[in-house]
């Protein structure tokens, strides 16, 4: 029979990440993948005359060459920073929001935030100012975290990360509140909360302010050909490194022994592959769920105590005008109902009520993304709850066209751009869509929800920890990084580099 030492199923972010690292710590990897394409959502697709990037809005924390963040380190390590080519996005973002009345641009760069933040709301310097002091210490102590693999020093985080400890169990609104920040000021500053799929009341502040730092201190990039010529570029790497990646290649179990860890994966046609290391690219889930015979109970009780983060809504526009005739100014715009997180997070649950949108246009990072005179758009929602699931089959391109036609008034209307007679080109993809592509659960494009005790510092703590079935380890959205590209990149490195040491503690 066929032997790896470390089988990767799916291709996706974290999945290609995981095996680069394995073969750059030698072992010998398989890599499947059940698409005709790498990357899962990180892709891109044609219609008509135009390339639409399937859902990467910006690459967080790549930075500049003088100024790159832990995501160029990271690809440079792997080795395909240089595959690929990167343009910058323009501005941070741009906040609409009607309760209150807020429409704000804000830049990249910490002093141009803070500077831009003291005009548009006077007296916020010193408490912005003090939100990213504490960021940066949380960026530091999660860097720690990640080189000691969750193993960590009590005394060394005390000692050293002293901030991180006092505000790794609160949430963004309690740090922000005890740190003096007007109201206003907190509205502008947690734009970002959609990008994270939890309100501000639950979502914890070392996660958020990680993210916002990020973001604000490096920039984003975007790849010129979409985030398709990552996937590639990461494939490249890998068969240059000897692995081996087969696509139309579906995994259907994990075949386990006596001691419940793992001895193979057979392949959809009984093909059957020897190996005792399995990272899964996919949701535990899936996994425990389709893909073993014998789960423990205590795997199972840890699964389905996790809830399901938000389920996608995208819509993609071609228009046959350009960006400027349309009067569409920014890169990236948030519309919101209301800046109370936790009301709109309700609103999100139900298609009727949800008219939340984070919405790019791909030309005002790159000009030429499209044909002379004309732009794209990608417009992306979350639902908190599997309201589509209620759908019949009968009723769902009618409600499909009817939150398309809501996405297109709401940025109309809000923005005073008129894209409607523009069209030429319109995509929608659904939960449906998303679980049919890439087999999550509900549609769902976030992975598990951060909750309080299922955030971001829970899950570095214990990935050490994390590993209930021997040779079993998970990449991607739903690991210890949670959801998002670069989260999915890192996860596939930790991942990785941890089943390499597992390799070498067998001999």
């Amino acid at each position: 029979m066929d032997r790896y030492d470390a089988v990767v199923i799916g291709a996706g972010n974290g999945g290609l990440v995981a095996a680069i690292r394995l073969l750059q710590g030698g072992a010998k990897v398989l890599l499947v993948e059940k698409h005709n394409l790498p990357g899962g959502f990180a892709t891109s697709f044609r219609r008509g005359r135009f390339e639409f990037e399937a859902s990467l809005h910006e690459l967080n924390d790549f930075g500049q060459k003088n100024n790159g963040g832990d995501v160029r380190d990271l690809f440079d390590s792997l080795g395909v920073t240089d595959k690929i080519e990167w343009h910058p996005i323009p501005e941070a973002y741009r906040l609409i929001s009607r309760k209150p009345r807020i429409d704000v641009t804000m830049p990249f760069g910490i002093q141009a935030f803070i500077d831009k933040m003291e005009k548009e709301v006077p007296g916020s310097r010193k408490s912005v100012e003090r939100f990213f002091q504490l960021a940066d210490e949380t960026r530091k102590a999660q860097a720690y975290t990640n080189s000691r693999n969750g193993v960590v020093d009590s005394k060394i985080m005390v000692r050293e990360h002293g901030n991180y400890v006092r505000t790794g169990s609160y949430s963004v609104n309690e740090v922000l509140d005890s740190i003096g920040m007007p109201q206003r000021a907190k509205d502008i500053i947690t734009a970002y909360w959609c990008y994270l799929g939890a309100h501000c009341d639950d979502l914890s502040f070392s996660h958020y302010a990680s993210m916002v730092i990020r973001y604000i201190s490096r920039g984003a990039m975007m790849p010129k050909m979409r985030s398709h010529e990552i996937s590639l570029a990461l494939c490249d790497r890998i068969r240059e490194l000897g692995g081996d990646i087969w696509f139309n290649t579906e995994a259907v179990k994990i075949v386990t022994g006596k001691d419940g860890g793992v001895e193979g994966v057979v392949l959809a046609g009984g093909r059957e592959i020897k190996t005792r290391h399995v990272i899964a690219n996919c949701s535990p889930h899936i996994v425990y769920g389709k893909m073993m015979d014998s789960v423990p109970e205590k795997v199972v009780r840890a699964t389905n105590a996790r809830k399901f983060a938000g389920r996608g809504f995208t819509m993609f526009l071609g228009l046959n005008k350009s960006a400027d005739e349309l009067g569409i100014d920014n890169h990236n715009y948030f519309l919101y109902d209301t800046m109370d997180s936790a009301a709109q997070y309700e609103l999100m649950k139900k298609i009727d009520t949800n008219s939340v949108q984070a919405t790019v246009c791909l030309n005002r990072a790159y000009p030429e993304c499209s044909p002379p005179g004309t732009s794209m758009m990608y417009f992306t929602t979350l639902y908190m709850s599997d309201d589509w699931g209620g759908i019949s089959p009968e009723d769902y391109a009618k409600t499909k066209e009817k939150v398309a036609n809501m996405m297109i008034d709401r940025f109309e209307k809000d923005t005073g751009a008129k894209i409607r007679d523009s069209i030429e080109e319109i995509s929608v993809a659904t939960p449906m869509t998303y679980a049919r592509y890439c087999g999550h659960p509900e549609g769902g494009i976030y992975g598990y929800e951060s909750q309080y005790w299922d955030g971001l510092n829970p899950r570095l703590q214990m990935m050490a920890h994390d590993h209930m079935t021997r040779g079993l380890r998970f990449a991607g959205g739903f690991s210890m990084r949670l959801s998002g590209y670069s989260s999915a990149y890192f996860s596939g490195d930790i991942t990785g580099r941890q089943t390499v040491g597992d390799i070498r503690k067998e001999g």
